[in-house]
């Protein structure tokens, strides 16, 4: 699994007084790598949960879109019980752009050699359903001729 933010992400969004006082679980004074990579790997497997049926995974170049979903997430997460109604609904806007990619109403503008955001995961590894039926014994033509008699 890669990550789709980094610390530096998270910094250049929400400032390192904030990520200090929610990493750091004794003072609040400095930021706590170990806590940060949880959250972010937290982030990134709520997020390759939502897109592994649409998109092949991981992905080689990560978009802005993905960058800013993951540190939403991660950032809900260092806050546990404390978020604010802000940090949640920036959480539960994350998670409705999920959904929407995962229900393909959103593509993810992916780079040629992630298939361009064009090739679902699932058909790249041919677990495509088939379908096999017999041939239709009553026919528009058939059903038309009753109406006829």
């Amino acid at each position: 699994m890669s990550l789709y933010a980094t610390l530096s992400d998270l910094l250049a969004r929400y400032g390192e007084d904030e990520l200090a006082q929610r990493s750091d679980r004794t003072a609040g004074q400095v930021i706590d790598s170990a806590v940060i990579d949880q959250a972010l790997a937290d982030a990134a497997a709520e997020i390759d949960s939502s897109i592994a049926g649409r998109y092949a995974l991981p992905v080689a170049s990560v978009p802005p879109l993905l960058v800013r979903l993951a540190c939403a997430i991660a950032r809900y997460h260092l806050h546990d019980e404390a978020a604010t109604q802000r940090i949640r609904d920036d959480y539960e806007d994350a998670l409705k752009v999920l959904a929407e990619i995962r229900s393909g109403a959103r593509l993810l503008p992916l780079a040629a050699t992630d298939g361009g955001g064009t090739a679902p995961a699932a058909g790249s590894a041919g677990g495509g359903v088939q379908v096999r039926a017999p041939q239709r014994v009553f026919t528009a033509d058939l059903l038309a001729r009753f109406g006829r008699l």
